[in-house]
């Protein structure tokens, strides 16, 4: 009969787990830099690349205070996370448009790794690892640091300018707007009357 795996087997299943979504994430961060057209925004995924290399030298630090080999397992909810980012890349929006879809793909992977490490640093306290939960720890606050400098750059111009894009296509055309509760403007039929006055 095959032993029961425990929480220190899970512990470093999820451990390898944060390994590979890190490497994964360092191929993934300069292309969002890339495509990018806010020089703030590029800066932050810049700034996190470096971060996200640390990590993973924090990483192999923790597998080494478990005398474990650093290793990683496939992870395949960051893989997603990537995919889906990349094929907002492949979109042809506007440049606003494109800074405030890549900080909603950076969030995605913030807030799943946020969820990672705060599993990893509970447990490696819980089971008395208290290097690897120092170290993880560590990595946690970068996550927020990063998911907050995003919300920043969201809240500070890129998601308002944006927005002010959204509709602009359809009033330079001519078509009619519309406002709160669907009604449409009076500024198409207006045009109309004046036309049959001519």
């Amino acid at each position: 009969m095959a032993q029961a795996t425990t929480l220190h087997d899970a512990f470093l299943d999820e451990l390898r787990d944060a390994y590979d979504a890190e490497k994964q994430l360092t191929k993934a961060l300069p292309k969002m830099a890339k495509a990018a057209s806010s020089p703030q925004l590029r800066k932050a995924f810049e700034n996190h690349l470096k971060e996200t290399q640390g990590q993973i030298g924090r990483l192999e630090k923790a597998f080494a205070s478990l005398d474990e080999k650093a290793r990683g397992k496939h992870c395949d909810g960051i893989e997603g996370i990537i995919e889906e980012g990349q094929s907002v890349m492949e979109e042809d929006f506007d440049e606003t448009t494109m800074d405030a879809c890549l900080i909603a793909a950076g969030q995605r992977a913030e807030h799943y790794e946020m969820a990672a490490y705060g599993t990893l640093v509970a447990w490696a306290k819980a089971m008395g690892h208290s290097e690897a939960a120092s170290l993880l720890q560590q990595t946690l606050d970068e996550e927020k640091a990063a998911d907050a400098k995003l919300s920043a750059l969201a809240e500070g111009g890129i998601n308002e300018q944006a927005a002010d894009g959204a509709h602009a296509d359809n009033e330079e055309e001519g078509a009619p707007a519309l406002v709160g509760g669907g009604r449409q403007t009076a500024s198409g039929n207006d045009s109309t009357k004046r036309s049959r006055r001519r």
